[in-house]
């Protein structure tokens, strides 16, 4: 039995989502709050976790922190609050995706299915090849660490994708629309301005090591490339 673990302090939420869980064929886990919450993931192990902001003894985003240091699993987090900055933490503290409340639960199945996909997709690309060199920049996928000239830094989940996909794929293109659909899932319902937020943040971490070899490229009013350069430049 495949678990999904529901966590929201409103009962009418959880009860509709539980039902819409069921239909997509896994069993719902429900919490009250923010420290249930984490009691249930660690005792049931589930596949997905939908993931209330505002809760009780321990908010969404502690839970979201806590979840993402010892498990991979997708948290999509669900608030009545959809400011820009409020959802770019959440992306950034490890969440998967962001859903506003009042939603539809077809909604919030559509984004659950895109990120189970997008898991699959990426173990199959673990199975594959895990390990990706380019210059002095090294991305493990198995065990989600990147290195440039053997200093670690520290990404999210999300940001480690971002760098295998365009790495992977040297000089190619991708368009913000592009990456929305293989980093989020073609059932994401977003806007663009979440891919350039996201870059940048993850520009700045990767500034903290030198890296004369390669770089993220903007194309202007297309998107983003991996860049590789002449090192003696």
């Amino acid at each position: 039995m495949q678990y999904i673990l529901i966590a929201d302090d409103n009962a009418d939420i959880t009860d509709v989502l539980a039902a819409y869980v069921k239909k997509e064929g896994y069993e719902p886990v429900i919490a009250a709050d923010g420290e249930e919450a984490l009691r249930l993931f660690r005792q049931y192990e589930p596949v997905a976790v939908l993931l209330d902001v505002m809760m009780p003894k321990e908010d969404g985003y502690e839970v979201c922190r806590k979840i993402r240091a010892a498990s991979d699993a997708p948290v999509i987090l669900i608030t009545a609050r959809g400011e820009d900055f409020e959802r770019v933490m959440g992306l950034d503290i490890g969440a998967d995706d962001y859903i506003v409340k009042p939603f539809s639960p077809n909604e919030v199945m559509a984004r659950l299915r895109a990120v189970l996909r997008r898991i699959s997709r990426t173990d199959r690309e673990k199975n594959e090849n895990n390990i990706l060199k380019v210059g002095n920049l090294e991305i493990n996928l198995e065990e989600y660490t990147l290195y440039i000239g053997g200093q670690k830094i520290a990404l999210t989940k999300k940001e480690i994708e971002t760098m295998w996909t365009l790495a992977s794929n040297p000089k190619k293109v991708f368009t913000r629309d592009n990456l929305l659909d293989s980093l989020w899932g073609y059932d994401y319902i977003g806007d663009t301005r979440t891919v350039d937020s996201h870059v940048k943040r993850l520009r700045a971490k990767l500034d903290k090591a030198e890296h004369k070899g390669w770089d993220i490229a903007t194309v202007w009013g297309v998107g983003y490339k991996f860049e590789v350069t002449d090192e003696k430049e």
